[in-house]
């Protein structure tokens, strides 16, 4: 059995930290500098190597190069691969050349070995990139999700977020909280300040002080200049620790000294530094099972969870499901220039059945990999077949029974008549508001061809509020407006 890794990257840095972190995962590891030795590699070592990680940018051959190359004599190998870059439209390139995965560098570890262990198990791969391109500093009005746990989250983080205090956002890996926390920065005084990132769980153990806080020219053996840590990067700004629980017990006493006192000293430094830091802080840990076990000190707990948040798993926000998997599929059409642009009723109820493990990230993956891979304008059944075969129960996919809603017809030239007429049946009933509102959707998006900006605005209503009601009645910006390109064409 192929038990190698392939590691190709011009970075010598770059190919020792993966080296170390896959093996330290159990992989054997053998490295290339460039794309024409990493085909040398395969040709030398072929039988060994069960996956490739790949480096997208290299100076004598690109990543794309080299995968484009090795796919003809390796069809089915797979490839990881790696960019510093986060877009969306280089993520689709990667996936269309036959990438298999693709991480945004630095890869987290724990991310890296679960798109390694993914993708040679066959199970396909993380596709970080989609989530790390959600946009940072989106409003919360913007947010999608209109599940009652989730909206209550939402309020109390917005209100949270206009004052100077630390807040902390728990809940399962792939909920949301990177994106949550940018609302909060963009809804906050510091807005035009920096939001400094750091994911406490991918920097090792011997080096979170000199990340935090900084260090000195000659502190430490390979310290050959001075370094400013996140916390003065972050000044007068917003300072995101991702996966706090994750943080050793050192480093958390240095941590509370310096959210008490507002002052850092750097490793190696003399004397302190004053800095003006908001702390917004995210784990998917249960840190009071944490604290009374002893791996987080309380007192830190406390100071960094003034007001604490709790995300929702979207298994229990399933009435969610349907607007973000419009939302993600629309945003790929528009970033990623694939034609898919919709998803039918049937395909809706799959992904609404299905219980997400990964959450939302998992999702946002899912909808990517089946957008990347999709010829069509419209994401089905067929598009799916790791969430059909995953969920591992039968799904009635049956439509609805229903006729169609017949066309309102004018009885006369008055006005009224005519409204009254447009909400009556032809037994001459009301008919009820789910269906008018349907049916006034479905004309706004023909009358805008699907400008789904414009056709929010025209209704009065939030982009999420209406990518919410599209998931609710099975349409897509394409309905309607199929009907006014035929009748132009016709005329």
């Amino acid at each position: 059995m192929a038990n190698h890794v392939l590691i190709v990257d011009d970075e010598p840095g770059q190919r020792r930290l993966v080296r170390l972190i896959a093996e330290k995962n159990g992989y054997q590891v053998l490295e290339a500098d460039s794309g024409i030795s990493g085909l040398d590699q395969l040709t030398e070592h072929g039988d060994e190597i069960g996956a490739v990680i790949l480096d997208h940018s290299m100076p004598d051959m690109s990543g794309l190069d080299m995968l484009r190359r090795l796919r003809i004599d390796r069809p089915h190998l797979p490839v990881v691969m790696l960019t510093a870059h986060s877009s969306v439209r280089i993520a689709v390139e990667a996936m269309q050349a036959g990438a298999t995965d693709f991480l945004i560098k630095p890869a987290k570890p724990d991310k890296l070995i679960a798109s390694l262990n993914a993708v040679i198990a066959g199970a396909g791969g993380e596709l970080q990139p989609l989530s790390e391109k959600l946009p940072m500093h989106v409003a919360f009005e913007n947010i999608v999700g209109d599940a009652p746990a989730f909206q209550a989250a939402l309020e109390i983080a917005s209100k949270a977020a206009k004052r100077n205090v630390p807040i902390l956002i728990e809940g399962e890996s792939g909920t949301g909280k990177e994106v949550i926390a940018g609302a909060i920065h963009a809804a906050s005084p510091r807005a035009d300040k920096p939001l400094v990132i750091v994911n406490c769980g991918a920097i090792p153990v011997n080096l979170v002080e000199s990340v935090l806080f900084g260090h000195e020219k000659g502190a430490f053996t390979g310290a050959t200049a001075k370094h400013i840590g996140r916390f003065e990067e972050a000044d007068g700004g917003t300072l995101f620790l991702d996966e706090i629980g994750e943080l050793p017990l050192e480093a958390q006493v240095k941590l509370l000294r310096a959210l008490q006192t507002g002052q850092i000293e750097p490793v190696g430094g003399r004397g302190h530094r004053k800095v003006d830091v908001r702390i917004v802080a995210a784990t998917n840990r249960d840190l009071k099972l944490e604290v009374a076990e002893g791996r987080f000190r309380e007192d830190l707990y406390y100071r960094l969870g003034v007001v604490p948040l709790t995300i929702p798993p979207l298994r229990d926000r399933r009435t969610d499901i349907p607007a973000l998997a419009l939302h993600f599929t629309s945003q790929l059409h528009e970033e990623g220039d694939i034609p898919a642009h919709g998803i039918d009723q049937n395909a809706l109820r799959l992904l609404t059945a299905y219980d997400w493990p990964g959450n939302v990230r998992q999702l946002q993956n899912a909808i990517f990999r089946a957008g990347v891979l999709c010829d069509g304008e419209v994401l089905t059944l067929q598009d799916f077949p790791e969430i059909s075969r995953q969920s591992g129960r039968v799904i009635s996919l049956r439509e609805e029974p229903g006729a169609p809603m017949p066309a309102p017809t004018p009885t006369s030239g008055d006005g009224n008549a005519e409204r009254a007429h447009f909400a009556l049946t032809p037994g001459g009933h009301v008919r009820s508001l789910a269906e008018i509102e349907e049916e006034h959707i479905r004309l706004a998006l023909k009358h805008y061809r699907g400008r789904m900006s414009e056709v929010a605005r025209r209704l009065g209503i939030g982009r999420s509020t209406l990518y919410r009601k599209l998931g609710e009645y099975a349409l897509d910006e394409s309905d309607g407006a199929e009907d006014a390109q035929r009748k132009e064409g016709a005329a």
